[in-house]
């Protein structure tokens, strides 16, 4: 199993809820992931726009352009995709710390398309980098399943 799939399943696992169902219907369309269980990349099309979701993955780009007045773009990458993410400035003092240093992070936000492109407007950012040592360690937490389970 590569490095991608290992992150991916085990971000997809964090802190979901036991005993409820991560897929929930509505009638509205598509069901999709609801926080905090992770959307992947390449789900974003099924949520309708302005859905709050969670993303997580290995942070690949931040840019802080001079003309964006204060906004930070996150590039996230998980096993499926990428994910554009919007960091407005008062997002960004809440959780500087993530945003600078974080390699693995997980965003929820709401869901925008503008001109054929996705991204997900940052309501919270947390930094899940230590769980990339776990990975490496080959430990798992207590209540999750390791990887010789997940593969069968």
């Amino acid at each position: 199993m590569d490095f991608y799939r290992i992150c991916s399943i085990f971000v997809l696992m964090h802190d979901a809820p036991a005993r409820t169902p991560i897929r929930t219907p509505t009638r509205s369309g598509p069901d999709w992931p609801r926080p905090p269980s992770c959307l992947p990349a390449a789900c974003l099309g099924d949520p309708p726009e302005g859905a709050l979701i969670t993303v997580a993955g290995l942070v690949i780009l931040r840019q802080r352009p001079g003309t964006a007045k204060g906004v930070i773009f996150v590039t996230l990458e998980d096993e499926t995709g990428v994910v554009n993410v919007i960091v407005w400035r008062k997002m960004y003092e809440r959780f500087r710390r993530a945003v600078i240093s974080g390699r693995l992070l997980r965003v929820t936000g709401r869901l925008q398309r503008a001109h054929s492109v996705t991204h997900v407007i940052a309501e919270q950012i947390e930094d899940i980098s230590p769980m990339l040592d776990l990975l490496l360690a080959g430990d798992t937490p207590p209540d999750r399943p390791g990887p010789a389970e997940i593969r069968n």
